[in-house]
């Protein structure tokens, strides 16, 4: 799948472009810690964690893109930080559940 498919396909709003494409898994959660333990290499993360943190771990992990859900806004040091790094970064009203069955739908088709 590729990143674009976020906006265009599921009208999240694209905060900051990443690298590009080559995203074939997904990995909800809010515990940075558990992230880094379970988030598959070429994944999106699905969170509410809306801080360069979030960034930082995701890096660390081979994630591709973030999903910042529940219209949480990132601040300028998380979108710094995830443009340094080539990780995409989307903003979606929808809950987490929501977005994680839309995304999961989307790598299924």
């Amino acid at each position: 799948m590729n990143e674009n498919d976020f906006t265009k396909q599921l009208g999240y709003t694209l905060i900051g472009e990443g690298d590009g494409g080559g995203i074939t898994a997904a990995y909800t959660s809010d515990l940075l810690s558990d992230v880094m333990g379970n988030a598959p290499g070429d994944s999106v993360l699905i969170t509410i964690q809306a801080h360069k943190n979030t960034v930082a771990v995701a890096d660390l992990t081979g994630v591709k893109a973030i999903i910042l859900c529940n219209d949480r806004s990132p601040d300028q040091g998380m979108i710094d930080a995830a443009k340094e790094a080539g990780i995409g970064l989307y903003v979606s009203s929808d809950d987490q559940f929501t977005v994680s069955c839309a995304v999961g739908k989307l790598l299924a088709s």
